[in-house]
């Protein structure tokens, strides 16, 4: 686990390594069933999944009602390594490379604004995607027994 906060470039970076192939973590970032399992920081199920899996379609994750929906739009789609999305004021990207029996999986969350990126971080939105992506490889390595 690797987590930087970059105050100059308004940027939330996350690495992970996953036992999972590539194919395998896309599929968990893109089919709502895996999504539904993994995306809430509290560990419980999503309510509710939607995925429009193409440019510019849109995705809704919408969990028990401790939050609002995380919704957002594709920008870019390039099973099975990279994913670049557009949600809540900011610019998030997947990046999904092989690293020996697993995936090395970054995650990149941009803020267009110094005083965006300060509202996330007070929102504690750096610890809930930790907690989220930590959910992920735990959801990984749960399929892989």
């Amino acid at each position: 686990m690797n987590d930087h906060i970059d105050r100059q470039k308004f940027t939330l970076n996350f690495e992970r390594l996953l036992t999972a192939s590539c194919e395998q973590v896309f599929a968990a970032w893109t089919h709502p069933e895996q999504i539904a399992k993994w995306w809430d920081p509290s560990g419980a199920p999503l309510v509710a999944c939607t995925i429009d899996l193409r440019q510019d379609g849109a995705f809704r994750f919408q969990n028990a009602g401790h939050s609002p929906a995380f919704c957002g739009v594709y920008k870019v789609i390039e099973p099975p390594s990279r994913l670049e999305f557009e949600a809540l004021g900011t610019y998030g990207t997947v990046s999904l490379q092989p690293e020996g029996n697993g995936t090395r999986m970054r995650v990149t969350i941009r803020c267009g604004s110094a005083e965006h990126f300060a509202m996330f971080l007070d929102l504690g939105v750096n610890e809930n995607t930790s907690k989220t992506l930590d959910n992920l490889v735990e959801h990984m390595r749960s399929r892989a027994t």
